[in-house]
């Protein structure tokens, strides 16, 4: 009789266990096994949202206005090969930091927890770089602050995008990515707009983007729910051993529908960066070829379209933004919004290859803008939700983060190339943008397992 009675106790003791909450099937738990009340994933939203402003603003005007600008004015017969050169290597950079400092993340102990300390540190440091700029003309110096600014910009951003993976449960990683997709279409358009005003004024726009970056870890740290200590949690001893297998990407089960969707993000990155990263010469050598205008009229005449552009684009992408997470929610669906999103972006790249005059660009603005609002805000939850193994997600999500890193040079080759080769025609930068957009939603369409 006690034998059955102990053989009871241990069938529900292990019966108990297996329906125990874990963060694997309760979608209201974090990775740590907590509850965050809704203040708390408010505040996890709300921090998210105003770094990709911040950030988005300085790495956009930098990108695409300011230094472009700055090449242009000391070196014009060198700038498309210029730009191509400082995304090529400043992405190799990148690359390599992101998986490095993912990873250093994902094993750092400390009474601040495992992001907080590299977040912070890497804005202040990467604000550094960007302060270079006021003081140089030399293209191999710029060469070398863009390494600068990549390398402390992965510091900080590799382990601030993993906190997603750490602290938002599933339940909530939708709507989350949305609001994180409103903040940096809002911040990737403004930053279009900001560095339109500022394009006769450079210094001011080196300022400034060296002070954003210098406080947005100090402010969105601020923001957040203090992370937790971490001081006792277990870890791999550190070795290069461990470092070593840092770099080696995931396989076995699951790494199938990661790869589709890492060249799927690869693929609608780099279309984005055909147009966008070369947006001032876009405009300035294909929008203006037939107008006659003399180098200031013609600045000011890009400037203005840009302007305009940035007004339409973020308009556009914050209605899809934070409409389309929530949706996402409720239908439980990821794959198939992304992939719509990247057909969108495709027809929004083909109207400037239609109409070839300002409104063809602000075609452009609104629709591929409405279908990039679309992917930035549900692309992230897409990646989560796909990651082999959430203990590593500093170091995976490093991983996935490479496609846009090498989305750069891919776009940078593509334009840089097709521009080159065709004598400066920046006509045919459209339909190469298709193709490759068009590409990315095949690929994410691959993916299985998720609808």
């Amino acid at each position: 009789m006690e034998t059955r009675i102990e053989e009871a106790d241990e069938a529900a003791a292990t019966e108990a266990t297996a329906v125990a909450p874990s963060p694997q099937n309760d979608p209201l738990l974090d990775s740590y096994g907590r509850r965050p009340s809704v203040l708390d994933v408010f505040r996890l939203g709300a921090g998210f949202t105003v770094s990709l402003i911040i950030t988005g603003i300085v790495w956009v005007s930098l990108s695409s206005i300011l230094v472009p600008q700055l090449v242009d004015q000391i070196a014009p017969g060198q700038r498309e090969a210029f730009i191509a050169s400082i995304n090529s290597v400043g992405s190799v950079v990148a690359l390599f930091a992101n998986i490095i400092f993912g990873t250093f993340s994902d094993i750092t102990r400390s009474k601040w927890g495992k992001r907080t300390l590299w977040i912070i540190s890497g804005g202040i440091l990467c604000g550094a770089c960007v302060a270079g700029l006021l003081v140089t003309k030399s293209l191999p110096l710029i060469l070398l602050l863009w390494c600068g600014m990549q390398l402390f910009y992965n510091w900080m951003n590799a382990p601030f995008v993993a906190t997603l993976s750490d602290r938002v449960p599933d339940k909530f990683r939708g709507s989350v990515s949305s609001f994180m997709g409103a903040g940096g279409v809002l911040g990737q358009t403004a930053g279009s707009l900001v560095g339109s005003l500022l394009i006769s004024n450079i210094d001011l726009g080196f300022a400034l983007g060296a002070l954003g970056f210098a406080l947005v870890g100090i402010i969105v740290v601020g923001i957040w729910p203090r992370e937790p200590s971490n001081v006792d949690e277990e870890r791999e001893p550190i070795s290069v051993k461990m470092v070593l297998k840092s770099f080696i990407p995931p396989h076995g089960k699951g790494a199938r529908n990661f790869y589709f969707a890492l060249f799927g993000r690869l693929m609608m990155v780099a279309g984005y960066q055909m147009i966008n990263g070369y947006l001032l010469y876009v405009v300035k050598y294909y929008t203006f070829s037939d107008s006659g205008y003399d180098a200031e009229q013609l600045k000011t005449a890009a400037a203005g379209v840009i302007a305009t552009m940035s007004v339409i684009t973020m308009v556009v992408s914050l209605i899809a933004a934070l409409v389309s997470g929530p949706i996402s929610d409720r239908l439980g669906m990821r794959k198939v919004p992304v992939a719509l999103a990247s057909v969108l972006f495709a027809i929004g790249a083909a109207m400037p290859w239609i109409f070839h005059n300002a409104w063809g660009m602000y075609l452009f603005a609104a629709i591929a803008g409405f279908g990039y609002g679309v992917y930035n805000a549900i692309d992230q939850a897409l990646n989560v939700s796909i990651l082999p193994n959430p203990k590593e997600a500093g170091k995976d999500l490093g991983v996935l983060n490479m496609a846009n890193t090498l989305s750069t040079v891919l776009g940078s080759m593509l334009t840089s190339g097709v521009v080159m080769a065709t004598g400066g025609n920046y006509g045919l930068v459209f339909p190469v943008c298709i193709v490759v957009v068009l590409i990315a939603a095949f690929l994410i369409m691959q993916i299985k397992g998720v609808k």
